[in-house]
C-alpha cells in the first residue's frame, strides 16, 4: 500500500454546477482528504478518516479551506515576462509588448527558463493546472511541456500558429503549422500528464488556408483540444469582418474550417452574435472567461451568467500576460467585479467552482481534476483564511464560512496559499 496523508480542516465538496444547482458547491467543516499515491482515496469527517487511516501522515489544517489545486483555463506563459506592461488595446499590445517578446522563444534556454518561471509563479498561486498558448517555436512547446513534467503538473499547451499580420520572425506556414503541430501532438499528447491543443491564435493572423489546415488536423485527432481566441475587442471584429467578407461572424471563420467542435475552447467570447452563442451551445464547446485582462486591455465585460444559463461550459483564467496577475482569487474577485457591473452578482460558490471544476470541465479534465473525491488525482490548494492583518480582522467578524472565503478571494494573493499538492506530493 502506497503512503496515506491525510488533510484535515475545512472542505470544499462539488457535486455538480452551482449556477444550475447551488447546493452543489458546499464547504465542510471537520472534514479531510485522505490522500494515497497519486490519489485521493477518500473524503468526509476527519475522524471517520483518521479511524480509516490510523497509520496516515496527517495534516491538521483546522479553520483553511482545503479545494482542488486552481484550473488556469487560459494563459499565454511566453508573455511572463511581459506581464502588466502599460495599457493598450489588444493590436497594439500585441505589436508593442508580446510579438518583441515572443520572438525570443526561438531561444531553447530562453523558451526552458521562462517556463520554469511561469510554473514555479503558478504554483506558487495555487494554481496545479494550466492550459497555456506557446508560440510558433516547436522549442517552446517542448519546453512548456518538459518543465510541466519535472514538476509532475498536468497541464495542457501548444503551438501557436500565425501565418499573416504578424512578424517575420513569428510566421509559420499553413503547411508547417500543420506538420509541427501534428509531430509536437504526436510526441507530447497523452505522455504523462500532458495534453495537447491544437492552437490558432486567433483569425486575423491566419489565412483561411492555415485555418483549413489545423481543422484537417483536429479532425484526425478529435480527442485533442482546440484553442483560439474569440470576440474579445470590437475592433478587433471589425479587423475580421474585413480579412472574412464571406464569414457570417467571427466564429464561422472556425467553424466553417473545421475548427469548432465540442472540444473547442475559446478565449474571451465578449462581443458575440446570438448565432455564435447558439452554436457554441449546440456543439457543446467552451468558452474562457478573462476578467482581469478584459478589463487592463479595455475589451469589455464577459455575459457570464447568460452564457452559463445557456448551459455553455466555462472556465476561468488569468490570461497572462495580458491579464495583470498570477492569481486567480485574483482573478475570482475580478469576476465578481464584472458581474457586479452586469448586474449579475457571483456568489463565492460559483467563483471557486470556475477556478477548479469548471475549468476542468472546460478543458475535459473534469473526471481527473478539478474536483476533491474518491479516485481524482491529487491535485490539491490549502488556503489560509487569515492570510493578512486586513483579512484576519474581516474573517474574526463573519458570520459563516462563506463570508470568511470570499474575504479572501476579494483580498487574497499567494500569502494566502498555504499548501501546494501536486500529484499526491506536496510542494509549497
Amino acid at each position: 500500500m502506497s503512503k496515506q496523508i491525510l488533510l484535515t480542516g475545512h472542505v470544499l465538496k462539488t457535486t455538480g454546477d452551482p449556477f444550475a444547482d447551488a447546493d452543489a458547491v458546499q464547504i465542510h467543516a471537520g472534514h479531510g482528504v485522505l490522500i494515497e499515491g497519486n490519489h485521493i482515496a477518500a473524503t468526509g469527517p476527519a475522524d471517520r478518516l483518521r479511524a480509516q487511516a490510523p497509520q496516515a501522515e496527517v495534516h491538521d489544517h483546522a479553520n483553511r479551506l482545503i479545494l482542488p489545486g486552481f484550473v488556469d483555463a487560459h494563459v499565454h506563459y511566453p508573455q511572463t515576462a511581459i506581464i502588466a506592461s502599460w495599457g493598450k488595446r489588444l493590436i497594439d499590445w500585441l505589436n508593442t509588448y508580446t510579438f518583441p517578446e515572443e520572438s525570443r522563444f526561438g531561444d531553447t534556454d530562453y523558451a526552458a527558463r521562462v517556463s520554469g518561471d511561469y510554473l514555479d509563479l503558478a504554483l506558487a498561486h495555487g494554481t496545479t493546472t494550466m492550459c497555456s498558448f506557446a508560440t510558433i517555436h516547436p522549442a517552446s512547446v517542448d519546453a512548456f511541456f518538459e518543465a510541466a513534467a519535472a514538476r509532475d503538473m498536468r497541464v495542457v499547451a501548444g503551438k501557436t500558429c500565425m501565418d499573416r499580420n504578424a512578424p517575420d520572425t513569428l510566421r509559420d506556414t499553413a503547411q508547417s503549422a500543420y506538420d509541427d503541430s501534428k509531430a509536437l501532438l504526436t510526441r507530447w499528447h497523452g505522455t504523462g500528464r500532458a495534453h495537447y491543443a491544437i492552437t490558432p491564435r486567433f483569425s486575423p493572423t491566419s489565412t483561411p488556408e492555415q485555418l483549413e489546415a489545423l481543422g484537417a488536423l483536429w479532425a484526425e485527432h478529435p480527442d485533442c483540444l482546440m484553442q483560439t481566441h474569440l470576440s474579445e475587442q470590437v475592433d478587433e471584429i471589425a479587423w475580421v469582418r474585413d480579412l472574412y467578407p464571406q464569414a457570417r461572424d467571427y466564429l464561422d471563420t472556425y467553424e466553417a474550417r473545421g475548427l469548432l467542435g465540442a472540444h473547442g475552447v475559446y478565449g474571451h467570447a465578449i462581443h458575440m452574435e446570438p448565432r455564435e452563442i447558439d452554436r457554441l451551445a449546440e456543439v457543446g464547446a467552451a468558452v474562457v472567461h478573462c476578467p482581469t485582462s478584459n478589463t487592463f486591455i479595455g475589451s469589455g465585460l464577459m455575459d457570464l451568467a447568460g452564457l452559463a444559463a445557456r448551459g455553455i461550459a466555462i472556465g476561468l483564467a488569468t490570461d497572462t500576460g495580458g491579464g495583470s496577475s498570477f492569481s486567480m482569487l485574483r482573478t475570482m474577485a475580478a469576476a465578481y467585479e464584472i458581474g457586479q457591473l452586469r448586474g449579475t452578482p457571483l456568489h463565492a460558490r460559483h467563483l471557486l467552482w470556475l477556478a477548479t471544476a469548471g475549468s476542468a470541465r472546460s478543458l475535459h479534465l473534469h473526471d481527473r481534476i478539478g474536483t476533491l473525491a474518491a479516485g481524482y488525482e491529487a491535485d490539491i490548494c490549502v488556503l489560509d483564511l487569515a492570510s493578512t492583518p486586513a483579512i484576519a480582522q474581516r474573517a474574526a467578524n463573519v458570520s459563516d464560512i462563506w463570508e470568511a472565503v470570499f474575504a479572501t478571494i476579494m483580498m487574497g494573493d499567494d500569502r494566502a496559499v498555504a499548501q501546494v499538492w501536486v500529484n499526491g506530493r506536496v510542494v509549497t
